[in-house]
């Protein structure tokens, strides 16, 4: 996309800035290159976290207007189950996922319906248990792991092998093995893996899947863990608020197959169903912060480019220092001036970018950050300053589906009994 489109001024016009606007269509072809790059038969899970509207995520579940397999859930809060349902998921689809789940989460979820769970923890299996035999049902469980050993991949963000709160320490599973699979209103069913983040590098990428893989083997063999669902992660590269296309891997689903010929032979049988998971992969290219210019302004030798958006449209987990890049860039912007790129927070923390090349421009000017599909709006500090969130716009063949803004609203709050008790009452309906 060249400087802002007639297309975009109309739409900022139209809904006013800052605007998030998502193209379905682009959602379809992150969804197509997922599909194309991992194996037949392998399932694939949307991390709500990266982008949880629900009409997004309905286009992954329709499966890419039939040319790709649908999308499931892969969740981490009644806000997501909410939003996946909205979607047109059924709660038997979605994996629940997280490493401090509540007791009265987790009666809202398998009130709902829900029955996979990922447990990152002996005491987490018990939550999970508890909940279950509350409302008279059986949670079937993956057990996270967090597995030891050095990395393949040579890019991207580590994500195990390292004390953390994601995961049972690989080394503990023979001793605890007995007590994982012994906790009432549980069945431990397999296996979850996610060794890292954003790999570019494709070699490396294949090295930690046969890693994973065979870790998996291993433990079934030794310490018997059950092997009916083995989600293997991610890992998927994607560029975020810059320029930029995903990440290309020609080769992966040819060396996965090869993989799993050799350490899990009846894998194309469904012994064991295989899954991996990705979010920004799959939506971050569909989305576009559009974004007015409120000011420019001169200090001291330094020019300031003032946004309608700053930490509070566009946050990429800023409180983190993970995932916003050094400096955001704007799409298709001839260079033609260094300056601060900044928004309009009375707080020095809201800077978008230092030093970023930029066009000239002038107050009423529109620009465009691309690459924002995931971690945009949810990711973002919309609470901080009382600021109004942005309007998020759906488009489909260059046409309007849908307009909407969340909202923050102040209600009175249930008390925590009151509160089970209706999580209880939703379960007892559902069964």
């Amino acid at each position: 996309m060249n400087r802002p489109t007639d297309r975009y001024r109309e739409l900022a016009a139209r809904y006013g800035t800052p605007l998030y606007v998502y193209d379905l269509d682009l959602v379809d072809e992150g969804h197509r290159a997922l599909a194309d790059a991992v194996p037949e038969g392998i399932e694939l899970y949307y991390a709500f976290k990266a982008n949880p509207h629900p009409g997004v995520a309905r286009a992954l579940r329709e499966g890419a207007g039939g040319g790709a397999r649908p999308c499931r859930a892969e969740i981490s809060s009644p806000g997501e189950l909410d939003s996946a349902l909205a979607a047109g998921y059924t709660a038997a689809e979605c994996l629940y996922t997280g490493p401090g789940k509540t007791a009265s989460e987790l009666e809202y979820a398998i009130g709902r319906g829900v029955r996979i769970f990922s447990v990152e923890s002996y005491t987490d299996l018990q939550h999970v248990g508890a909940a279950a035999l509350r409302l008279g049902a059986v949670a079937r469980c993956l057990l996270r792991v967090n597995s030891a050993g050095t990395k393949a991949a040579t890019t991207g963000i580590r994500m195990m092998g390292k004390p953390s709160q994601f995961g049972i320490d690989s080394e503990t599973l023979p001793e605890l093995m007995p007590l994982l699979t012994s906790v009432p209103g549980t069945e431990v069913v397999g296996a979850h893996f996610f060794t890292m983040s954003n790999a570019v590098d494709e070699a490396g990428l294949v090295g930690e899947f046969e890693r994973t893989v065979i870790s998996a083997v291993q433990l079934a063999e030794e310490v018997g863990l059950p092997l009916e669902l083995l989600d293997i992660g991610g890992g998927f590269s994607s560029p975020y608020a810059v320029p930029g296309e995903r990440a290309e891997y020609p080769k992966l689903a040819s060396e996965l197959e090869r993989i799993l010929d050799l350490h899990l032979p009846e894998w194309r049988a469904g012994t064991p169903r295989l899954a991996v998971e990705s979010g920004r992969y799959l939506v971050g290219g569909s989305g576009f912060l559009v974004s007015g210019v409120v000011n420019v302004k001169d200090s001291r030798g330094n020019r300031f480019v003032i946004l309608d958006a700053g930490i509070n449209t566009l946050g990429g987990l800023s409180g983190l220092g993970r995932l916003l890049p050094a400096a955001v860039q704007l799409d298709g912007a001839e260079p033609e001036q260094r300056a601060s790129l900044v928004g309009p927070l009375c707080t020095p923390g809201d800077s978008l970018g230092r030093d970023v090349q930029l066009p000239e421009l002038a107050p009423g000017d529109v620009v465009v950050v691309p690459n924002v599909g995931a971690y945009g709006v949810s990711a973002s500090l919309l609470g901080f300053l009382s600021r109004p969130a942005p309007v998020e716009v759906l488009v489909r063949g260059g046409e309007v589906v849908s307009a909407t803004r969340l909202e923050l609203v102040r209600t009175a709050a249930a008390e925590a009994a009151q509160a089970a008790q209706a999580a209880g009452a939703a379960g007892a309906a559902a069964r």
